[in-house]
């Protein structure tokens, strides 16, 4: 190729919160970045979940880097001590962020493939001299084929949330029956989703603070709405820690929402069934029957909920070698520090390039896709991702190793909650954050659904 591979862009996938923080952090360093959204808008995903408000601050989810670039536009930060909502971070921040980048942003491209030009991941000759080629299906229906000097997938995870097969697996039957499945916590302050589950006997599947929160919800429309009621399944038996720590949890908000999860059942709103591994959805009439690997099959239910956290899907980078590890599908370096079994997001070391670096050099995935199927990610965390990133892109290794984050001892993460005053304690979906640093809350009706996004 003619054009010296340092003259071109460097391909940022996803128009997200990490994304256009990568964005901001390459343009300071005089890398010329161009983000690919498939979305119409910036922040597409964030955008679904636009009424959950956020437990971390403002301050928590503006990126330094960005926030330089949108000063001289006159911007004008939110009050860093209050919570945002999803709603108001796209719309206040990010949106404005994607647009301070203009051209550098482009809508309606999703990616389709990553590879390098004329080698597929199997060639080893000439491969580190050869660009990137980043294939794209646009939204007027045309393919197109863009060359970049790296690649940086802030993609994210939101569209593949687990199934509800044990085993990791979509359950038979699961597919045939999507119009009665959910993947997200309801929204019920929406009239028609409202009505979706009111009367309604609804399973939600999960042991994590979206099911919690879906729970908490559910218990209130049980309150107004008579019929109303929660089929809670989860995979493990109950011990002491499924409901959190409560009162005595380190991470209140986290502690509220178990208490939260746990009251509903003690109501009677909801019905716990534990140690059930759902291999099966049949039919029974119009309603759903779901069916345990150890034949048991529970009573009929009007809807489904699926809480089971979130993947990584990374086909899009399939012609390129990556370094991921077999459990988590993180970078194998990341891995060990973020392993569920072992860390929450307080225990989570800061880290950037080198541990996020891969077998294809110049090739990145950063934010909640970083951690393949660890649920323990953060906003800020991400954004010292990117500033790592780019830095190791415009070769300064010094500050590419050099961490820039400090975490309060017990973490902010990303995430939504039950809650009362703006400046009240927030937890977490499974695949968002897991911490809060206040402790007014409040459980019931008006209390935003959780994200399972991080943030």
């Amino acid at each position: 190729m003619n054009v010296p591979t340092t003259a071109l862009p460097t391909v940022v996938i996803g128009a997200g919160p990490i994304g256009l923080a990568a964005a901001a952090h390459l343009a300071e360093r005089g890398i010329e970045p161009l983000v690919l959204e498939a979305g119409p808008r910036a922040a597409s995903a964030v955008r679904e979940w636009s009424h959950v408000r956020l437990f971390s601050t403002w301050s928590e989810v503006v990126d330094p880097a960005a926030e330089k670039l949108l000063a001289p536009t006159g911007w004008t930060a939110p009050d860093g001590a209050a919570y945002p909502s999803g709603g108001d971070w796209a719309e206040r921040y990010l949106q404005p962020l994607a647009d301070v980048l203009g051209s550098k942003v482009r809508y309606g491209a999703r990616v389709t493939g990553v590879s390098r030009l004329g080698r597929d991941r199997v060639v080893d000759a000439g491969r580190g001299d050869q660009p990137f080629t980043v294939h794209l299906a646009l939204a007027d229906g045309t393919q197109e084929r863009i060359t970049a000097r790296a690649v940086v997938d802030a993609s994210g995870t939101w569209t593949t949330p687990g199934p509800i097969g044990g085993d990791g697996l979509p359950a038979l039957g699961e597919r045939a029956a999507a119009e009665r499945i959910s993947y997200r916590v309801p929204d019920l302050g929406d009239p028609a989703v409202r009505a979706r589950y009111a009367g309604k006997r609804t399973a939600v599947i999960g042991s994590g603070a979206s099911a919690f929160t879906a729970l908490a919800h559910l218990a209130d429309l049980a309150e107004e709405t008579p019929g109303t009621h929660a089929v809670w399944i989860l995979r493990r038996v109950i011990s002491d820690s499924t409901f959190g720590g409560g009162t005595a949890d380190q991470l209140p908000a986290r502690g509220a929402l178990g208490l939260a999860a746990k009251a509903a059942v003690d109501d009677g709103h909801a019905d716990a069934v534990t140690g059930f591994r759902t291999t099966a959805v049949e039919r029974s009439g119009d309603r759903l029957v779901l069916v345990a690997e150890d034949g048991r099959r529970l009573d009929p239910v009007d809807e489904v909920i699926v809480l089971t956290g979130f993947r990584p899907d990374t086909e899009i980078l399939s012609e390129l070698r990556l370094g991921l590890d077999e459990r988590l599908q993180a970078p194998v370096d990341l891995a060990p520090l973020i392993d569920p079994n072992q860390h929450s997001c307080g225990t989570v070391y800061p880290h950037g390039a080198k541990e996020l670096a891969h077998p294809e050099q110049d090739v990145y995935v950063v934010g909640m896709k970083s951690y393949g199927r660890a649920p323990t990610f953060l906003a800020m965390t991400g954004y010292e991702q990117v500033r790592s990133v780019a830095a190791a892109l415009a070769g300064d290794k010094e500050a590419a190793e050099r961490v820039e984050l400090t975490l309060p001892e017990t973490g902010v993460c990303g995430g939504a909650g039950l809650f009362d005053a703006p400046n009240a304690a927030r937890s977490e979906g499974d695949g968002g954050g897991c911490c809060a640093t206040s402790s007014v809350l409040r459980i019931g009706v008006g209390a935003p659904a959780a994200t399972s996004g991080g943030c």
